[in-house]
């Protein structure tokens, strides 16, 4: 069996005496790999001369990149990208690319080149962030940000955003990425320290969005509900937790949405603290599924 492996793999130039995988012509090749993932085509390209002339072909790449793949490459300087094949093109996008002073990135999924977004708690409004008796922003590196915002105690909590960006025809999940407890390294191993943290499980926070063409999504959450089970409810202290907020649906990919966002908890009959604000991420809807 692994003499007829080789034999498919040498093709005519090889020693082998039959048709082998070198024989097929570079554009039928190039045809297949249309229908494959990025990872799966530059595993294929090592095979043979045949397979890494189609792997480096324009025109599978092209079919990989989002059709707004342009604006992406505005955000970035234009000699990182000028005179590149579409192969390198879709390789620096699928690293985060800034905006917006750093506060934001997006980039392309590697596996199945869907766009992805973060926004960082920098690019937010945030009640009493200017006041450190309330916020203070904590260095991290469990932050994609490096930076992340930390919540003492306030009894109006409010976070605010927006994002305008020409978003490729898709249907898009927008969640925030908290977490409950001020977490550090002591000895080099990660300890959290649940000093503020309190009020949570009084009232639910309620998160928003709405986007420019009319779409709405709301929900709420208690973020400390102990008496949730942490396995069907996700609610765990000490963990980075992404709550969803809802979904919104991109139709027309020439037009810029513009997508607004907010948590809230404004019940001031009881004081909240303890939480870090780290982003907010908009991710295709079934993109895990997808990659899986």
């Amino acid at each position: 069996m692994g003499a007829s492996l080789s034999n498919l793999t040498e093709g005519s130039n090889g020693s082998a005496t039959g048709p082998g995988l070198g024989d097929i012509p570079e554009s039928c090749v190039a045809c297949v790999f249309t229908y494959l993932t990025p990872p799966e085509i530059c595993n294929l390209a090592r095979l043979n001369r045949a397979f890494r002339g189609a792997a480096s072909s324009d025109s599978v790449w092209e079919m990989k990149l989002p059709a707004n793949y342009q604006d992406l490459l505005d955000l970035l300087p234009p000699e990182r990208y000028l005179n590149l094949s579409k192969k390198d093109i879709y390789s620096i996008l699928s690293r985060p690319v800034p905006f917006d002073d750093g506060n934001k990135e997006v980039w392309l999924d590697r596996v199945t080149g869907r766009v992805c977004m973060a926004i960082s708690a920098k690019a937010m409004e945030i009640t009493g962030i200017e006041d450190r008796r309330y916020w203070s922003w904590v260095p991290t590196e469990e932050s994609r940000f490096h930076e992340v915002a930390y919540l003492q105690q306030i009894w109006w909590f409010e976070v605010d955003g927006v994002v305008r960006f020409r978003l490729p025809a898709d249907i898009y999940t927008l969640s925030f990425r908290l977490h409950l407890g001020r977490f550090s390294k002591r000895l080099g191993r990660r300890v959290c320290n649940y000093e503020h943290a309190h009020g949570w499980d009084i009232k639910p926070v309620r998160f928003e969005l709405s986007t420019s063409d009319g779409q709405q999504a709301l929900c709420e959450c208690r973020l400390d509900d102990m008496g949730e089970d942490v396995v069907i409810g996700g609610h765990k202290r000490g963990c980075w937790i992404e709550y969803k907020v809802g979904e919104f649906i991109v139709t027309d990919s020439e037009a810029a949405t513009e997508v607004s966002f907010s948590m809230k908890q404004i019940d001031c009959t009881h004081s909240k603290g303890g939480l870090c604000v780290d982003s907010v991420f908009i991710i295709p809807s079934n993109l895990k599924e997808q990659r899986a």
